[in-house]
């Protein structure tokens, strides 16, 4: 399977690792580490030099409770960034929900839209959505991801009941709509939303039967770096340790390569040198 973005035509037939760079003060994990553009420059070199496929530069934090960031702020912090990284050599993707900033970095040469809210946001002091700005553009990759309510809110109100046909159904409707309006299926990713308004159990149930979701025909992006619902997996869990965002190497690279295993095309992952150490050993039974 080929994933088509603006500049790279990306062979999924094995897993793709994506690296975050958070150009943020306040990421559940790594905010403020790379929060300017020399020190995120720095960081995407890194990621390089560690087997990156894919960078994947965002400038809001979309933790549960963030505040919304102004259009101009997250500017200024990702189009320095992104300018550079698109003279890397590997594909670049911006993860936002403005149509502005989409527009924007398009213009640079980013490579892929990733967009938690799938493209659904619209600001009323723009003319244009998401969907307008990726469907006008020939040939940009896209991620859809599904989200319950919004980042304020997500995880105060998390979803009820079966969740794995509620975003089976939102990711596949996500993505027919965006066809509808010209995109072809080729440029389209979706991403179920681990950790984006489910339980932990919820966020479990869509690895277990993961399997469902690819039924959909398109590739999957897998995204449990570090998340919170991998805090309960210390020495003695059963005693109420938690483990810090810093402290889930192993389950957020265990998750990776069990998602990996059941099929997932890309893994979006702050922990790159690791995870393609684990993947290296995939392919090797393979």
């Amino acid at each position: 399977m080929i994933w088509r973005t603006s500049r790279f035509e990306i062979d999924l037939s094995y897993p793709r690792v994506m690296g975050i760079v958070n150009v943020t003060p306040d990421s559940f994990s790594d905010g403020g580490l790379h929060g300017s553009t020399a020190s995120a420059l720095r960081h995407c070199e890194q990621l390089l030099q560690e087997g990156v496929d894919i960078l994947d530069i965002g400038g809001e934090s979309s933790r549960p409770g963030a505040q919304p960031l102004g259009v101009e702020d997250e500017l200024a912090r990702v189009l320095p960034v992104v300018r550079a990284a698109v003279t890397l050599g590997v594909p670049v993707s911006v993860d936002t929900y403005k149509p502005q900033v989409m527009q924007a970095v398009l213009d640079l040469g980013a490579d892929i839209i990733n967009d938690i809210w799938a493209l659904r946001w619209q600001d009323p002091c723009y003319p244009l959505h998401g969907k307008q700005v990726v469907a006008a553009h020939s040939s940009c990759g896209v991620c859809l991801m599904h989200m319950h309510l919004e980042p304020q809110t997500m995880q105060v109100q998390p979803m009820h009941g079966d969740v794995v046909p509620q975003v089976l159904t939102f990711l596949e409707l996500s993505a027919l709509d965006l066809q509808a309006l010209g995109v072809e299926k080729s440029r389209i990713l979706l991403d179920p939303g681990i950790g984006f308004g489910k339980t932990v159990a919820q966020n479990f149930a869509l690895l277990a039967q993961q399997a469902e979701l690819l039924k959909l025909g398109y590739p999957l992006l897998a995204g449990w770096s570090r998340k919170s619902s991998l805090a309960g997996m210390g020495i003695h869990p059963e005693q109420g340790e938690v483990l810090s965002a810093h402290q889930r190497l192993i389950p957020s690279v265990a998750a990776a390569l069990l998602a990996a295993e059941r099929g997932a095309s890309v893994l979006r992952v702050h922990d790159v040198k690791e995870t393609v150490q684990a993947l290296r050993v995939l392919a090797a039974i393979r």
